[in-house]
């Protein structure tokens, strides 16, 4: 049976560890609401033979309408240091390519991420570069978590705070916290539509499903 025409994706990124209630719970809100949900923790994320594990998820983020993030304590796995030099993580990957693409997201951070840059902040390891001064003996996680945060919030970016778009974070505690967010910014297509031609205004049109804006 044929998806309808007005079918929308959503790619959910994220790593797996400590949040699956999450992750199933904003894939059973999503598809209740009516969209295609890829997600590679349910194995709906489309896999083929002659594409590594790489080529497959970054291969997701380019064909979906919408990207959904969650960013948590755990980096991720998947790292590929032969042919990426800093070791990227799949999923810090995937929110950079969505970035880069200017696909319509949606972002939320465990609040243990969010605290401990702010924690780091005070202490002066500020930024990527001062957090690499702290010893490996005192980062119980990989503070890369905190790279992709500060990514998604375009802590680097050389526009003024004020005129930055497409940098909302939202922090989470629970799966309660997450669920309600998710729920609330897609539970209807017409305010998800609205929100792509709003992204879009100034004569770009909308973006073809399943392809780049």
């Amino acid at each position: 049976m044929s998806k309808s025409p007005e079918k929308r994706t959503v790619l959910i990124s994220s790593t797996v560890y400590g949040i699956e209630e999450l992750l199933d719970r904003a894939y059973t809100i999503l598809t209740r609401f009516g969209y295609e949900v890829w997600i590679s923790h349910m194995g709906t994320v489309q896999v083929r033979s002659n594409r590594s594990a790489f080529g497959d998820c970054l291969a997701a983020v380019e064909k979906c309408d919408l990207f959904l993030g969650i960013i948590t304590p755990s980096y991720g796995s998947g790292q590929d240091k032969k042919n990426d030099p800093d070791g990227l993580s799949i999923f810090h990957q995937e929110v950079r390519l969505a970035m880069k693409l200017n696909k319509p997201r949606w972002m939320l951070a465990h609040d243990h991420v969010v605290f401990s840059r702010l924690l780091l902040n005070k202490l002066g390891f500020k930024g990527k570069e001062g957090r690499k001064k702290l010893p490996a003996v005192a980062q119980p996680i990989d503070l890369r978590v905190i790279d992709i945060y500060e990514d998604a919030i375009l802590d680097n970016s050389a526009i003024p705070v004020a005129e930055r778009t497409g940098n909302w974070v939202q922090k989470f505690r629970s799966t309660e916290d997450g669920a309600l967010f998710v729920s609330s910014q897609f539970f209807r297509y017409q305010e998800v539509e609205e929100f792509i031609k709003e992204n879009f205004a100034g004569g770009n049109p909308l973006p073809p499903k399943g392809g780049r804006p």
